[in-house]
């Protein structure tokens, strides 16, 4: 099992090396929950542009802002731990299933272009992925794409970040611990400052900042789908007191009438014990109830998803 951050190269799957490749894949997702992607296909001068436009767009646009907030929040002054905010300036991009790229205001066309051809090759590449999750989990070819689709297919969106400088980053976290709800993540994010750290085995470790690489990580919906062969995993922004971190954080995640449940297969697989671990729910309820305790444990959500399931007949399970 590897004790290092897992860095997977997707160029060796053309070659001799895929079933290793494969195998690294497969561990990463049941013992870390993240791993690191390089030769994944997207060009480096596209990234590079997508980079380049999303600082420029931040010392432009939301820098001020940045400042303001704090000023009348009073958070440069604080003298114990905040645990109701986090240290960042956003903007939420959608793509699926329908792009609002256009409409979001202060955005140069040609950053919106940008973000349209990037969003297109990440989307490609999360459908990519989980087929090569399906494949190490014994499912069939699109099982995930399909458990996903819901009536109007995917949920696709990224969330574009920037972590300023923080006088207290011992107070205040750039992003407080939690799980992702959705399905995979693909994140995008600054090579010179770091701040993103994953809890693995009672341990923060640092997922460590790479020029041109996607950091990947799963959420809850594939622990569920996956009956806890993967987990996602805890994960947070230490805020820094030097340099703002960049982070374009893409989710493709279920649509949201999608009904989400263990596969039948791995069901049939699972110890006695662990035959009926998760519920069975529509994605837009499990994001209910997540908006309100994102910041807490992921079990309690799903027990609570599995109270409501005994109260609400979702048919029979489609298992074609």
């Amino acid at each position: 099992m590897e004790s290092t951050f897992p860095v997977v190269d997707m160029g060796l799957l053309q070659t001799e090396k895929r079933a290793e490749t494969m195998d690294k894949i497969k561990d990463a997702c049941e013992n870390w929950g993240f791993f690191e992607l390089v030769d994944h296909g997207i060009s480096h001068e596209l990234l590079d542009t997508v980079e380049n436009f999303t600082k420029g767009h931040y010392k432009k646009c939301m820098e001020q802002r940045f400042k303001e907030m704090v000023a009348s929040k009073g958070l440069e002054a604080v003298q114990t731990e905040i645990n109701d905010l986090d240290w960042e300036s956003t903007f939420f991009l959608k793509h699926l299933p329908v792009s609002n790229v256009y409409e979001v205001p202060d955005l140069d066309d040609e950053y919106r272009n940008v973000m349209k051809e990037f969003a297109l090759k990440l989307e490609k590449l999360a459908e990519n992925l989980l087929d090569l999750l399906c494949e190490n989990l014994g499912l069939e070819k699109g099982y995930l794409k399909k458990a996903f689709y819901g009536s109007k297919g995917p949920t696709f969106g990224t969330k574009v970040s920037n972590y300023p400088p923080c006088p207290k980053p011992e107070l205040i976290k750039g992003l407080r611990a939690h799980t992702d709800a959705g399905g995979i993540i693909l994140l995008f994010q600054d090579d010179k400052v770091s701040g993103l750290q994953l809890l693995k085995d009672g341990n923060w470790i640092d997922v460590p900042p790479m020029k041109h690489s996607i950091v990947i990580n799963l959420g809850d919906q594939l622990e569920v789908i996956t009956n806890g062969r993967y987990k996602s995993v805890e994960h947070r922004v230490i805020a820094q007191q030097d340099g703002t971190r960049m982070s374009l954080a893409s989710f493709y995640n279920p649509g949201s009438d999608a009904v989400i449940f263990p596969a039948p297969e791995l069901i049939e697989k699972a110890e006695e014990e662990n035959k009926l671990k998760y519920p069975k729910f529509v994605f837009e309820d499990y994001m209910k109830l997540y908006a309100g305790l994102k910041f807490q444990a992921k079990e309690p959500r799903f027990e609570a998803m599995k109270a409501m399931e005994t109260t609400v007949n979702l048919g029979p399970i489609e298992t074609v």
